[in-house]
């Protein structure tokens, strides 16, 4: 309450108080009506003569007439509040009722009249107060992808997201994202590229280095070198030739240290220290998961009425987040599923036990996954993973061998396992929920050194029941292993390898043991082929290979 209304007020009341109180006649005639007076816990004047304040209640005028109330809880009409320098003042008000400070003498009657406090001090409040909290921004917004795109659109290749040729024999439309078709075969040319572009020129004119033999080195030593920004790889020893001849050729400074990949990184940070060069590495950065995250983009761009996009998840997760990301802003209706190692499942038990797991108690094959198990789940991207993803499902190493062996007969391509994923959860048939559906999968990488896919392929040829070793026991007669091989031939089966076995302890006298290993056209020809030779030699084993 300002100055002006507690000074009009109190005016207000004594002049009131004396008026009513004083020896002559109430009004007969006119009746008062006040808005402000409105409750029966105070009455104005004696309702009958030789009643008091203090016991009685008050009557404005004779009995009978409408009495005109006090409502002390209007009083806060009175309040103001005053907006000063971005603070707000609030006055408050309060009536003691049995403090007597006033008392008038009505010829020989005391009445007492209650004090009206007004609180001094007054409660500043700042305007913050009277906010609601905004929610912390989004560690990856939209608009940090969509700027991602833009700068690298004239460093990185649109890659083409085709219908496969495996869609109707798994009862879905199928849809590859092919981004192993980059200079390098690998998606992270995208994050690596605005990675590098975000940095500033005095972090560009020192250079960077990296460490250890993997996809985003070598998208790193790639695009670093197209920007004229010198870059430095140190490689543990054991790294193959050919794999340092690809560095080389890309314009980067190789350096061999160590037997391991943990020794190279420790180098790295080291050489960071005493040059000023930026040590950098596959990790949860906000520009690297945007440029990632440009492939969700052109993926609901390239296909329309899109239901699901199958995403392989590994190392920093970065590319599943990323994808997530772009996808749920367009269209939230759109199903992203993660797809990672069953050797493997950081994010899987991550979101079982609803917080990152540091330490993982398994073994996978490194030569297989390596790019994926040498990092650890970051906590953004866990929470974003949590809040983005629909679903996170595992895949055997024996499924990825056969998407890779699918990859090569129907889409003429090669990719690594990591890439494979995507497609081996559909082969699989861990999706059933997907049939008759659109579904995008990500080809994420083909980064495999040849000898390393020519065993993959051997072994996904024995996991699809294609290649197949069984011993027989022949006779030592002329002609009769020459019948064998003849009966091969019009079943139409290839001959891969042959071991003719004349000394063996198990042997009977002139027998002979022969091993054969041979590979047919599908499984319908392997079921039949071992049918036939059942009934024609009943010595006949079937080895597993």
């Amino acid at each position: 309450m300002n100055f002006a209304a507690q000074f009009f007020y109190y005016t207000y009341l004594s002049e009131r108080l004396e008026r009513l109180h004083s020896p002559r006649l109430a009004l007969k005639d006119v009746e008062e009506n006040d808005p402000f007076w409105q409750r029966e816990e105070l009455r104005l004047g004696p309702s009958q003569p030789g009643s008091s304040y203090k016991g009685g209640p008050f009557s404005n005028g004779p009995a009978g007439r409408r009495p005109t109330l006090i409502e002390p809880e209007r009083l806060k009409d009175f309040g103001e509040e005053e907006l000063v320098n971005g603070d707000v003042k609030v006055r408050e008000t309060k009536v003691v009722e049995a403090k007597v400070v006033v008392a008038k003498v009505v010829g020989t009657k005391v009445v007492e009249v209650p004090e009206v406090k007004l609180m001094d001090t007054p409660k500043t409040r700042r305007c913050s107060e009277f906010k609601t909290p905004r929610p912390p921004p989004p560690y990856l917004r939209f608009e940090d992808i969509s700027a991602a795109a833009f700068k690298i659109q004239s460093g990185i290749q649109k890659t083409p997201c085709t219908y496969s040729r495996l869609s109707k024999q798994y009862g879905m439309e199928i849809y590859l994202k092919k981004e192993h078709l980059h200079y390098t075969g690998s998606v992270k040319e995208r994050g690596v590229l605005y990675l590098l572009t975000s940095l500033t020129v005095e972090q560009q004119k020192k250079g960077v280095i990296v460490a250890t033999d993997c996809s985003f080195s070598m998208a790193m030593a790639h695009h670093a070198v197209e920007l004229n920004i010198p870059v430095f790889v140190i490689m543990p020893a054991c790294c193959a030739s050919p794999r340092l001849r690809i560095y080389r050729d890309y314009g980067a400074m190789v350096i061999s240290y160590g037997s391991t990949g943990r020794d190279s990184q420790i180098h790295a940070r080291h050489l960071a220290n005493q040059n000023g060069y930026l040590y950098l590495e596959e990790d949860e950065s906000a520009a690297y998961l945007a440029g990632l995250g440009t492939v969700g983009m052109e993926i609901y761009e390239q296909v329309p009425k899109l239901d699901a996009v199958v995403v392989p998840a590994g190392g920093q997760f970065g590319l599943l987040v990323g994808t997530a990301a772009a996808i749920k802003h367009l269209n939230s209706h759109i199903a992203v599923i993660g797809v990672e190692p069953e050797a493997f499942p950081l994010l899987t038990q991550s979101l079982k036990t609803d917080s990152p797991v540091k330490v993982m108690q398994s073994s996978p094959n490194t030569k297989l996954y390596g790019d994926l198990v040498e990092h650890s789940l970051g906590v953004n991207t866990f929470q974003m993973a949590k809040k983005l993803v629909d679903k996170m499902i595992s895949v055997s190493e024996e499924d990825s061998l056969v998407a890779m062996l699918r990859f090569q007969e129907f889409e003429r391509s090669t990719v690594d396992t990591e890439g494979a994923m995507g497609l081996a959860a559909i082969l699989a048939g861990q999706l059933p929920q997907l049939r008759g559906k659109r579904v995008a999968v990500v080809v994420s990488s083909a980064n495999m050194e040849l000898e390393l896919v020519r065993q993959c392929v051997e072994r996904a040829l024995v996991l699809d029941d294609r290649v197949s070793k069984f011993s027989v026991q022949l006779r030592d007669w002329p002609g009769d292993m020459a019948k064998l091989l003849d009966f091969l031939s019009r079943e139409d089966v290839r001959l891969l390898d042959v071991c003719h076995r004349t000394h063996s302890d198990k042997s009977e006298l002139f027998k002979t043991r022969v091993e054969c290993v041979v590979e047919t056209r599908d499984k319908t020809q392997s079921t039949q082929l071992r049918k036939t030779l059942c009934e024609r030699y009943p010595s006949l084993h079937w080895l597993d290979r």
